[in-house]
């Protein structure tokens, strides 16, 4: 994009001479002629009414966007509010700024998802593109986070984090998938940069910390049989609920060799699955998230 205004004189020493490299960068530009960044932020709180769970307020900004289909389901006596993730930027690169709250209120039912796999493009800017999400779930609420894959290409850049305050009493499950390339493309990913934080608490207590730092040639550190053996996709799957462990026998038997599962303290239940690619890890996450939700997932992830 050309930008608007004068241009600057031509300076003598910028001319092309025999003795000029031609691989000479350009100068960068001054903070105010800089390319804009893609911004959005989404805000999503629900309440219970009349024993479903509807919409209690909605906040959007910039490339953000939220569908609510007409596919509620009943879980129990209360029916979820599902709200659909939309990113009219078409993906991340470095610079961009996204943040999305969403907050279950008493006794409601909240679940979140994306209409597609969110994109990390090849970043151009020193600043990585940052994804920051805030729950909140109130008591008796259920909020489940359930956005489909996130794939990495090469040159990304991306600062994720995911940020989970629950009430004591209260159902919360988690996916998030990552995608290293697209292998059916013949894509591999040799250099890119993602920092990705989890963090949740349930009362005052920490419950859950992960994180996941990998920087450089990504495919050269999945090689490595203590890291990923090879597999090109991956995802953290969490259930933090009071019958959470109830689930860990008929989880591990729907989980491939090349994932784990384990109730790692009271009321939290925790797997990492590995795979091939986006195809295989699919083929594990569906049946596993289907069983943990109670019920079927959301359309979304079915197109």
């Amino acid at each position: 994009m050309r930008v608007k205004g004068k241009f600057p004189a031509e300076r003598p020493e910028s001319a092309i001479t025999a003795l000029t490299p031609i691989s000479r960068p350009e100068p960068a530009l001054p903070p105010t002629q800089q390319q804009p960044r893609a911004q959005g932020s989404a805000d999503i709180r629900s309440k219970q009414r009349e024993g479903n769970s509807v919409l209690d307020d909605l906040r959007l900004s910039g490339s953000s966007r939220v569908l609510f289909p007409h596919a509620n389901y009943a879980r129990g006596r209360t029916k979820a509010l599902q709200a659909v993730l939309l990113n009219t930027a078409g993906g991340i690169t470095g610079g961009d700024r996204f943040s999305v709250a969403a907050a279950a209120g008493t006794g409601s039912h909240l679940t979140v998802t994306t209409q597609a796999a969110e994109r990390a493009y090849r970043s151009i800017d020193a600043k990585p593109g940052r994804l920051d999400s805030t729950l909140t779930l109130s008591e008796n609420s259920q909020l489940d986070w359930l956005p489909q894959e996130t794939i990495l290409f090469d040159g990304a850049s991306l600062s994720r984090s995911l940020t989970v305050n629950m009430h004591e009493i209260a159902r919360f499950l988690m996916v998030e998938p990552l995608i290293f390339g697209r292998t059916a493309m013949g894509e591999t990913v040799r250099k890119a940069d993602i920092f990705d934080r989890i963090t949740v608490t349930r009362g005052d207590q920490l419950l859950f910390a992960d994180r996941i730092k990998l920087s450089g040639n990504i495919q050269a550190q999945l090689d490595r049989p203590t890291i990923a053996g090879g597999a090109r996709a991956m995802a953290t799957l969490l259930l933090a609920a009071p019958d959470a462990a109830r689930h860990l026998d008929a989880l591990r038997a729907l989980l491939p060799a090349t994932a784990g599962a384990s109730v790692i303290r009271d009321g939290l239940l925790f797997a990492r699955i590995l795979a091939e690619d986006g195809h295989a890890l699919r083929q594990s996450l569906i049946p596993a998230l289907t069983l943990l939700h109670g019920a079927e997932i959301p359309r979304t992830w079915m197109l």
